[in-house]
């Protein structure tokens, strides 16, 4: 039990630089509080006090704003970020390491009870501030869910979901979509170096079109020396034999 208190006190020492001090961290952090007092409840609903479970969780969400349903499994080293207005539902499952930000919802869209109603998170997953993951679906390790994202289809793993609703942007040769270095380090609120898709598809077509605009002046160019030895006229005036395409810019407009 005390290596677990431990542990969770450490995960935040590591993954918040505004943690000064263990004793800090156990004063003033209700995210590790809604922790804590989620065990006890936890326990009392697996072991038929059904009411004593949900009132420690209602107490826990009075004290903490964050609301843990009882039911809902919590694995180690979970950190709840600040975590006001955090819910989780029955049948959530959270894994190892992950980490939760504030106004972030577990929730489900299914009415029927005793089924898997809201969604499991691998380990290490992060799900950014005000977030909606919204089913009785994975979310899988090391995957990252943007700020205000909607999320109501599963995440591969290592992958990033971002928008509403959430698009997904896969994982790189097995590693996170935001992993640019050998030994990867814990990014908080999920933030990601490429974490719009709909700005990588229009990153591709300015690139494409870019290059094709290429191709095409040095072909006219091409034409027009063939064309010095014959008729000149052969070439039309407007021929594009210059790249007026202004492709850099256009990248600066869409966050390159």
């Amino acid at each position: 039990m005390f290596d677990r208190i431990r542990s969770d006190i450490q995960c935040i020492l590591e993954r918040d630089p505004a943690a000064r001090s263990t004793w800090e961290v156990v004063t003033c952090y209700p995210g590790l509080h809604a922790v804590w007092l989620h065990r006890p409840a936890h326990w009392c609903w697996n072991h038929g006090l059904k009411w004593a479970g949900r009132f420690i969780s209602h107490i826990s969400r009075w004290f903490t704003g964050i609301e843990i349903h009882p039911g809902a499994k919590l694995g180690e080293r979970v950190f709840f970020d600040h975590a006001m207005g955090v819910v989780v539902g029955e049948t959530a499952e959270i894994g190892d390491g992950c980490t939760i930000y504030q106004g972030v919802t577990l929730g489900g869209t299914s009415l029927y009870k005793g089924t898997k109603r809201h969604p499991t998170l691998g380990k290490n997953v992060v799900v950014s501030a005000g977030a909606k993951v919204l089913g009785g679906f994975v979310v899988g390790d090391g995957a990252k869910i943007g700020s205000n994202a909607v999320v109501i289809k599963p995440v591969p793993a290592g992958a990033t979901a971002v928008g509403i609703p959430a698009r997904i942007i896969p994982s790189k040769s097995g590693e996170s979509a935001d992993v640019t270095e050998a030994a990867p380090k814990f990014q908080a609120y999920g933030i990601t170096q490429e974490d719009d898709p709909l700005s990588q598809a229009m990153r591709g077509l300015i690139d494409t079109t870019a290059s094709q605009e290429h191709q095409i002046a040095l072909l006219w160019q091409a034409i027009e020396k063939l064309a010095e030895t014959r008729e000149r006229d052969c070439v039309p005036e407007d021929a594009a034999r210059k790249e007026c395409f202004e492709a850099e810019k256009l990248n600066q407009l869409v966050g390159k």
